[in-house]
């Protein structure tokens, strides 16, 4: 019988894109000697577990509506699924679990991370998978329950410091090519040295 708890987290300075690595403790009750496990980890966001400020409420409204609706809005959001294979052991043992982000602010779990200016992130780790171990007659094959469960508390810090080693001081928006190609005529048009000065010039003329 296994159980599971998520101990750390951190950014993966290594990866090819922004990635968090998870602390993955496992702990076997009875003793055995387990071979290997194949683990497959569903990860969510629980917003129903922290509080927020007047400045991420508003920011949050694209996701979750008014706040006044939140009683019945503010459900869990899928950030990722994953798998790891665990090595043998006898007991406890702790795996790093390697998970991808995206700073697609299309994306809902992007979007939430982005609007959080402080704290922390409640995540919510649900396990399923095959299991083999040392049982009486030599090895036997059983599986991970569905309602094994694990909690970790993320915080902000550590996701933006993911995002940082890929997009540092910067985020990414996807836009339609007719819209990228406009507004690069525009830049060539106005000999505007940069993306980010193009926009503002393009705001502060809607906002007259």
């Amino acid at each position: 019988m296994l159980r599971f708890a998520c101990t750390g987290s951190r950014p993966e300075p290594y990866a090819a894109g922004p990635s968090l690595q998870l602390d993955l403790r496992i702990t076997e009750l009875s003793g055995r000697k387990v071979h290997t496990a194949s683990l497959r980890v569903q990860i969510r966001i629980d917003p129903r577990r922290r509080r927020y400020t007047g400045a991420e409420t508003d920011k949050l409204g694209d996701l979750f509506g008014a706040a006044h609706r939140w009683g019945e809005t503010l459900n869990p959001l899928q950030l990722a699924t994953v798998g790891v294979m665990l090595p043998s052991f006898t007991g406890t043992t702790t795996v790093p679990l390697n998970v991808p982000l995206t700073y697609d602010l299309d994306i809902a779990a992007s979007k939430y991370f982005h609007a959080l200016a402080d704290g922390e992130i409640p995540l919510l780790l649900l396990f399923s998978g095959t299991l083999f171990y040392a049982g009486d007659n030599g090895v036997q094959v059983g599986l991970v329950p569905w309602h094994e469960e694990a909690e970790h508390r993320l915080p902000v810090a550590v996701w933006r410091a993911a995002m940082d080693e890929h997009f540092p001081g910067s985020g990414w928006v996807r836009l339609r090519r007719e819209t990228i190609d406009a507004l690069s005529a525009y830049r060539s048009a106005q000999a505007v040295p940069t993306w980010d000065e193009a926009i503002e010039r393009l705001l502060k003329v809607a906002q007259r």
